[in-house]
């Protein structure tokens, strides 16, 4: 139902296989269709006393919710025993950020690597940060998505499509990378891949990236626990805001459906705008 009604990507079917997998563990020798609404509350409570972040239970119910929805819905089981059930109260974390500094210091570490895997690196740093592309959409490009050097076909979540326009450092440093990508390539083959790989998956994989983030995060004397693709995903949307982009325009290059998951970034702007108060408005005043 997920892949053929809604759509929805493999990684989001992988997350609901593991977090329902999770429950048929939990339950052993109960059936998982068979789950009463008391088996449930042991189950959020095992989660509670095994200190699972909020963020963790609420999206594991979330996954339970749908999935006894549609048994119902499919006339499997005649009751939804998550009706009953509260969601865990979770407060919205703030994005981990690096400075524009910090990401200036990863390039010039990425660009300090010679030959082919220094080029790579440049790239994937462009294109994370100078694009705030997901790690899974970059990983997983085409070579044909990158035909137009102005701008990348990116496929989404929900298999939606957006143009994401390219500045001029992510263009060079894409144009420098294909120049070098048949190293990544074996003798007398050829792969769809705009990061080929000869992993099993033929591309470079999301751990792999991170990895070499995190390598690359020591090379430029970070803490490689600040580091991660998502972080520099982050830092786009946050610097694009904090040099006077508007929401709506970040919304689109980031590929959010909704514009309330866009604004997470405005509350890390509070220096900015407490200065723009401050010298701005009619009534500061200056000591």
């Amino acid at each position: 139902m997920l892949a053929a009604e809604r759509g929805a990507a493999r990684l989001t079917r992988d997350a609901y296989r593991n977090d329902l997998g999770d429950l048929a563990a939990f339950l052993d020798d109960t059936a998982l269709e068979a789950a009463a609404t008391a088996d449930l509350r042991r189950y959020l409570a095992a989660m509670a006393r095994a200190k699972r972040a909020a963020s963790t239970a609420a999206r594991r119910l979330s996954a339970l919710r749908q999935f006894y929805r549609f048994l119902v819905l499919e006339g499997i089981r005649g009751d939804d025993p998550t009706q009953a059930l509260d969601a865990p109260r979770r407060r919205r974390a703030l994005p981990k950020l690096v400075s524009e500094d910090e990401v200036a210091g990863l390039l010039a570490a990425a660009r300090a690597r010679a030959g082919s895997d220094g080029a790579r690196l440049v790239c994937l740093v462009e294109l994370l940060y100078g694009a705030g592309l997901r790690c899974s959409e970059l990983v997983s490009l085409g070579i044909s998505a990158a035909r137009d050097p102005r701008f990348l076909v990116i496929r989404g979540k929900g298999d939606k499509e957006r143009l994401v326009p390219l500045g001029v450092p992510a263009r060079d440093a894409l144009a420098e990378y294909l120049k070098l990508r048949g190293d990544f390539v074996g003798d007398g083959e050829t792969s769809p891949w705009l990061f080929p790989s000869r992993g099993a998956s033929g591309h470079l994989t999301r751990r792999r990236c991170g990895q070499l983030l995190k390598e690359l995060a020591l090379e430029a004397g970070l803490d490689p626990a600040r580091l991660s693709p998502h972080v520099l995903r982050h830092a786009f949307a946050s610097h694009l805001l904090d040099h006077g982009a508007d929401l709506r325009s970040v919304q689109e290059m980031l590929g959010h459906a909704d514009i309330t998951t866009t604004q997470i970034y405005t509350h890390v702007l509070s220096d900015r705008l407490q200065r723009l108060v401050a010298e701005h408005h009619p009534l500061a005043r200056k000591k």
